[in-house]
Formats: structure tokens, C-alpha cells, sequence
């Protein structure tokens, strides 16, 4: 026999961008949102259970949509470089777990990973496994959403190694017919998603953001593959002349979008193509941590010097009106788990705080076509929620600190309870009480 709970609180915020309700009510049975609203239009059934927290704010389970699960985090590796040598594969996918698990008891109930190049390949089915671990059952974590690289020899991606690092021939495609093939391998394997690339990126080696990875025609062919068998593509894009070539090939995503043009805004506005920020990743903050992780200096200072066009073109596409979503790019930094630092970016340079709630709970499903299951507590929706202390619409940052999420619940299932009494919790050892791995 099923259960239907009534959650009562102080404050809901449904992730729909309307005002916040006071004193509100989500009824919740079968993992599925039955009723929800203010507490005196909510008429809760007698047999309901009640969980009454007029202290607490209940509001969507939050998303990270572009972020490498499968890098070695600063949180858990002290040299990342060296890591990609002295870690096994094996490890490695238990690290994608942990990562994942970091994220997910931190209010992150939906992640995208972006994909993943090492000494040992693209590592997709490692990734893939870990996803359906999760669903499974087997393992505790959030909803995976797996991206898979399909790049080519000498791209951004590709240099996420060192240039003189071994590599895997298998990783890289060249020319359209050997993208359609590496796309349909990542797909047959279970990707949901392929990532490629049209220009040059940030953190990597001395490759300059405006050097061109691809043809329109492999482009075309990685979008094309990826649509014909009903799954999606995003497209990592630094500048205008990519972001074109994105849009050309019919990219579901752009990721990133460091420099912009009022040329390509309209376009981008005018085509409806969700864009990822991802600015976390390039903050003083992430800056610093590469610093302690062993990063090349020229990596620092190109990293400090599109920090600026990054900010500017964000500010740019929320004020003509880009559909914006959330994404931290996180990967060696910062500590997997403070995701939420991403919101607190977007606010400094101009967001209210409810419109980059959104970025993460309603843009954030409707970028990746799981608006109608995900991103707003609705009623037919699944009950991904948050309890928080505190009020994140009158303050952002609120969303931060581990012990401000209380609650964390996803298909209707607590994973997270931190409230006095209660202890439970996705991670089963004292934070940060793990040794850093190569240390």
C-alpha cells in the first residue's frame, strides 16, 4: 500500500518564477506531486502523514547540467595531473560515483555529465554504468544524465591531456563519416547525449579559444547522428563564428559562450537554443584551487584573462532575453558539491535571485526535454524536492552551506533528512574525512 505524505512549510517555491508562497503544502504519493500550493487552497487526505516544518523552504530539486563527474576534484585529489596516472579506471568510475554522491546530498537531484578524456579513452561505458547503477537502484545518487565526447584528434577536448600524454586512438574521429561513427559507438554504448566542440576553450594547454575544432560538415554529422536516434547534442562554444556553426548544425545546446556579438544573440534568441554559462569555473575562487591543484601558469593566466568576456556575454544574454541554464563546468574545481556557488555568480551580475533559481529547476529540465517530468513542483511531476533553512529568493547564497539542506528527496524518496533527529545522508563517512587520493 503506498503513502501519501504532506509536506507543510514556512515558505514554497514551486520553480515557476511566481511569487513565493507562504504557509504552502505539497502532497506527495507514489513519488509523484498530487497537490501543491498555498495551505489554505490544499485540502490534504485523512490518511495522509504529515511532515510539518513552518521553519523550513521547500522548493525544486536543483541541476547541474554540464559538469565532469569523471575528473579528479580537488575535493578528492590533490594533484590532478598526476592523478590521471596513478589512478585506475576502476577507482576512477568509483570516483565518478562519490563525485556524483557529493553533488546530489548537496541538493543537486540532476546532473549532466559532460563527458570525459583520459590516457584510457573516453571512459563512457564507465559513466553509463554508474548511471544505471543508479537507477537500479543499487547505489543512491541523482539522476544521471550521461554526455559522451565525440571529438577529434588535436580539439579542446582532446588537450583536456597533455599534449604529450599517450593516447587512446579509439577517443578521437576525423571527417564526417569517422564522427557518424564515434557518435553512433557513444550511442550504442547508452550516451543520452554526444558532446562536441566548435572552438578552442579556457583551461586547457596554450590552445587559443578562437582556433576552429571542427567542419560545419562533422558538426552537422554529430547533431545529425545524435537526432536520428532520438537522443541530443551540445556543443561547446567560445565565439560568435562557433556559436554560428552550433546553431548551423542544429546543436540542442550551447555550452559556455565566453564571447558574443548582438549578431548572434538575436540569432541564439531567435532559434530558442538553451545556453550554459557555466561561470563557477571561472571565477578568482576556481582560479585559486587550480593553483593548489599544480595548474601551468599559462593555463592560469588565460583562464584569468577571458574571465571579463565570460562575465560581459553573460550580462549580455540575460539582458536580451537568452534561455539560460545552469552549469558549473566543474571538474578539478571547485569542491564537487558546492555547485550552488554557480547561483550565487549569476545574481552578483544581475539576476534576482528567483531567476537564477530557475536556471537551475525549470530552464535546467527544459534544456535537457525533461520539463514535463522534472524542474517545478507541479502536480503530475516527479517529487524531486529540497528543504531548505532559510530563504534563498531573499537570499541566494543560503543554498551553500551542507547543513542549510535539509532534505533531499527525489521520486518522492528522502535520501537526505538533516533535521534534528533524523541523520541520513547519501555519503556514509564524516565529510572531507577521506584521504586525497595521490597525496
Amino acid at each position: 500500500m503506498s503513502e501519501t505524505v504532506a509536506y507543510k512549510v514556512g515558505k514554497l517555491i514551486d520553480g515557476n518564477g511566481g511569487s513565493v508562497i507562504d504557509n504552502g503544502v505539497v502532497v506527495i504519493k507514489d513519488g509523484k506531486i498530487t497537490a501543491v500550493g498555498a495551505a489554505a487552497d490544499i485540502v490534504i487526505p485523512p490518511d495522509a502523514g504529515i511532515v510539518d516544518e513552518p521553519n523550513l523552504t521547500a522548493m525544486p530539486g536543483m541541476m547541474d547540467l554540464h559538469l565532469h563527474i569523471g575528473q579528479f576534484n580537488n575535493l578528492t585529489f590533490r594533484n590532478y595531473r598526476v592523478a590521471q596516472w596513478e589512478i585506475s579506471p576502476e577507482l576512477q568510475q568509483l570516483y565518478m560515483l562519490f563525485h556524483a554522491q557529493l553533488c546530489f546530498e548537496r541538493g543537486f537531484t540532476t546532473l549532466r555529465d559532460e563527458g570525459l578524456m583520459s590516457t584510457r579513452g573516453l571512459m563512457t561505458e564507465h559513466t553509463i554504468a554508474v548511471r544505471d547503477s543508479i537507477n537500479l537502484g543499487i547505489f543512491p545518487g541523482p539522476r544521471l544524465i550521461v554526455a559522451a565526447f565525440t571529438v577529434g584528434t588535436g580539439s579542446h577536448l582532446d588537450l583536456i591531456m597533455p599534449r604529450a600524454a599517450l593516447r587512446n586512438p579509439k577517443a578521437t574521429a576525423d571527417g564526417p563519416d569517422e564522427m557518424r561513427k564515434l557518435s553512433r559507438e557513444n550511442l550504442l554504448k547508452g550516451a543520452d547525449w554526444l558532446k562536441t566542440c566548435a572552438s578552442g576553450g579556457g583551461g586547457t594547454d596554450k590552445e587559443s579559444p578562437h582556433v576552429r575544432n571542427h567542419t560545419q560538415a562533422e558538426l552537422d554529422a554529430v547533431c545529425d547522428e545524435a537526432h536520428a536516434q532520438h537522443a541530443f547534442c551540445s556543443i561547446h562554444c567560445f565565439t560568435p563564428d562557433a556559436q554560428q556553426m552550433a546553431l548551423t548544425a542544429g546543436a540542442d545546446t550551447i555550452e559556455h559562450m565566453v564571447f558574443h556579438s548582438d549578431e548572434m544573440l538575436e540569432k541564439i534568441v531567435a532559434a530558442g537554443t538553451p545556453v550554459c554559462p557555466t561561470l563557477l569555473h571561472r571565477t578568482d575562487h576556481a582560479i585559486a584551487v587550480r593553483t593548489e591543484t599544480g595548474t601551468p601558469k599559462f593555463t592560469l593566466d588565460k583562464m584569468k584573462k577571458i574571465q571579463p568576456f565570460c562575465f560581459e556575454t553573460f550580462q549580455a544574454m540575460h539582458k536580451a532575453g537568452v534561455k539560460i541554464f545552469m552549469g558549473t563546468d566543474m571538474g578539478p574545481e571547485p569542491d564537487m558539491g558546492s555547485n550552488a556557488l554557480e547561483l550565487a555568480v549569476y545574481v552578483d551580475l544581475g539576476m534576482t535571485p528567483m531567476e537564477a533559481i530557475m536556471t537551475a529547476t525549470r530552464n535546467a529540465a527544459e534544456a535537457v526535454h525533461l520539463d514535463k517530468e522534472i524542474g517545478t513542483l507541479d502536480v503530475g511531476k516527479k517529487a524531486d524536492m529540497l528543504l531548505i533553512d532559510g530563504n534563498p529568493v531573499e537570499d541566494i547564497k543560503v543554498l551553500q552551506p551542507r547543513e542549510n539542506i535539509k532534505v533531499v528527496m527525489k521520486d518522492g524518496k528522502v535520501f537526505v533528512d538533516r533535521r534534528k533527529g533524523q541523520e541520513k545522508d547519501v555519503i556514509n563517512v564524516d565529510y572531507r574525512s577521506w584521504a586525497l587520493a595521490d597525496g
